[in-house]
């Protein structure tokens, strides 16, 4: 099997075994996560230095907080050969998360640079991530 298809199969496998999302709580602020390219993967790891059980979303309380996550991409030619495949650790400082409302983390790879937004429901881009490291896996 091809090791770029034996990866992307992993997490559609654990994808059929996870349970469905469960509801956003009202007094909590609700934030998607979007990885732009089909090959990519992108997980919440920490809210607050803490580990999360859960890396689909993240649910915050109002305020402030740091969200950290794991993006995994392949870099090189795009026919999928010779494709080095990374991991990175991003960070997201946001101050002001309110209660009720939807955001979307946006990432995604432009070569080896990665570039990621969080927008709130509207669409309006609030805040750039921080790379934090990237190497292979």
């Amino acid at each position: 099997m091809h090791p770029r298809l034996s990866w992307l199969t992993i997490p559609l496998l654990l994808s059929a075994c996870a349970g469905p999302l469960p509801d956003p709580d009202p007094k909590m602020a609700w934030v998607e996560l979007e990885a732009r390219e089909v090959t990519s993967l992108l997980m919440a790891e920490r809210l607050d230095g803490q580990r999360l059980n859960d890396g689909r979303y993240f649910q915050v309380a109002p305020g402030a907080h740091d969200l950290e996550t794991i993006y995994r991409y392949y870099y090189g030619n795009t026919m999928g050969r010779n494709t080095l495949p990374l991991a990175c650790l991003l960070r997201l400082r946001y101050p002001d998360f309110a209660a009720g409302q939807r955001y979307r983390l946006k990432v995604w790879a432009q070569g080896t640079q990665i570039q990621g937004e969080l927008h709130d429901a509207a669409g309006q881009q609030l805040a750039e991530i921080e790379v934090l490291s990237c190497g292979f896996y």
